[in-house]
């Protein structure tokens, strides 16, 4: 069993920033990558950053450019730097490793 705490997010006005986090309660990067998704209102989860053991990324084309993710396997935690936020980046964003998943932070960017 894996648990995964998500912690970083806020109300934030557009143009601006906020860093999220994501502590593993155990070692992860198996074979499996540590992913961010984000729900927004009254629309499905989707994808938005994904990391491997080897640092290798992959993101979604909306969010490209604008948010960074990164990973510190000694302290179990990964992170995603949200940069030049945008109204549209207003969602539930939720950790990802495997079948795990974590209970989500609000992120609310203002116009």
């Amino acid at each position: 069993q894996v648990q995964l705490v998500e912690s970083g997010g806020g109300l934030v006005q557009a143009g601006g920033s906020l860093r999220l986090s994501c502590q593993a309660s155990r070692s992860f990067f198996s074979s499996s990558s540590m992913k961010w998704y984000r729900q927004g209102p009254g629309k499905e989860r989707e994808f938005v950053a994904s990391i491997v053991r080897s640092g290798t990324t992959n993101y979604a084309d909306s969010v490209k450019g604008r948010f960074t993710i990164s990973r510190d396997i000694s302290k179990r935690m990964v992170y995603l730097q949200m940069n030049r936020l945008e109204p549209k980046d207003t969602a539930v964003y939720y950790c990802n490793w495997d079948v795990y998943w974590g209970q989500g932070t609000q992120v609310t960017v203002s116009s």
